[in-house]
């Protein structure tokens, strides 16, 4: 009786062991990802006030049609978030090669070096914001002072869309370089120097053993941080909010020249309490973000049958 007792119990394990070890993350993320998405999504269907949630009313897809037709806010939005993707995503990833290139060669205190890269990523977002925005300022800022050293005037890096843009990018190129170029580096140390060894033979200089072997076969990790990076500017928030602090920061400065879609987002829910309107745009960013992912990993698929 024992003994079927103990096979029953043993069968039991083998059988449901695997789904009880996964049970907690499913359930976490039930209740603080997939409860949060829809309902979201049944919120942005409505005419909801925050401070008045019992007053809600329901509109059907008027928040999406207002958005995509009548809303210039929100497109203008959308244009700030794509400029500073260009202006972000680019740089990183020539960086972060350029970065993970020198630390894959042989250099004394290598291991510090590659702690070092990562410490920009783990500073906290307001801390770096602050700072960064001091080096940016008007009157005292210490790249302007720079700049009128060799000759050239001030720049107001708040007024200007291509200024704050540029402000602003610097920031995230800052803190997301190193985490890329960790990325890039793992990648390269799995490439097989039997490669590079016959491309030496064959008479191949550094740089081209890096431009037609190294970047070729980083490809799909290239992707993978593209899709990272696009999910990254789809919320950025703390930087353009903090960048211009003060009872306007979350129009992204007097002419909304720096208000992403993220930012777009806070000041409809937080500052004027539409949260239905506010979770119209969060779904439409969740659906963007959604079809970059699925046409990055088609190209990354793509490439590996190729």
């Amino acid at each position: 009786m024992k003994t079927d007792w103990r096979e029953r119990r043993h069968r039991w394990d083998i059988r449901y062991a695997p789904y009880a070890y996964i049970a907690p993350y499913f359930l976490l993320f039930a209740v603080f990802g997939l409860f949060p998405l829809l309902y979201t999504a049944w919120v942005s269907l409505q005419d909801r006030n925050l401070l008045d949630g019992d007053a809600a009313t329901f509109i059907g897809v008027d928040n999406y049609v207002q958005l995509l037709t009548a809303d210039p806010y929100f497109w203008n939005a959308m244009g700030n978030t794509l400029s500073l993707w260009l202006l972000t995503t680019v740089p990183q990833i020539l960086f972060a090669l350029g970065i993970a290139q020198l630390l894959n060669r042989r250099l004394r205190g290598r291991t510090f070096f590659r702690m070092g890269v990562l410490l920009p990523n783990i500073t906290s977002v307001a801390a770096v914001t602050i700072i960064f925005a001091q080096l940016f300022g008007r009157d005292f800022g210490l790249i302007n002072w720079g700049l009128e050293l060799f000759g050239a005037g001030r720049i107001d890096w708040q007024a200007g869309t291509g200024s704050s843009h540029t402000a602003i990018a610097a920031m995230v190129v800052w803190r997301w370089t190193g985490y890329h170029a960790l990325i890039f580096l793992a990648s390269m140390q799995a490439i097989p120097t039997s490669v590079y060894e016959a491309a030496r033979l064959d008479g191949a200089s550094a740089w081209q053993q890096f431009w037609r072997i190294t970047v070729p076969m980083l490809r799909p990790q290239i992707i993978f941080s593209t899709v990272i990076a696009t999910a990254g500017n789809m919320r950025l928030l703390a930087e353009p909010l903090l960048f211009n602090p003060g009872a306007g920061a979350a129009t992204g400065g007097s002419d909304r020249q720096f208000q992403t879609a993220a930012l777009y987002l806070y000041e409809q829910g937080f500052s004027k309490f539409d949260f239905g309107y506010a979770s119209a745009i969060a779904w439409l960013l969740v659906i963007a973000t959604v079809l970059i992912t699925g046409l990055s990993y088609l190209a990354a698929r793509r490439i590996r049958t190729d």
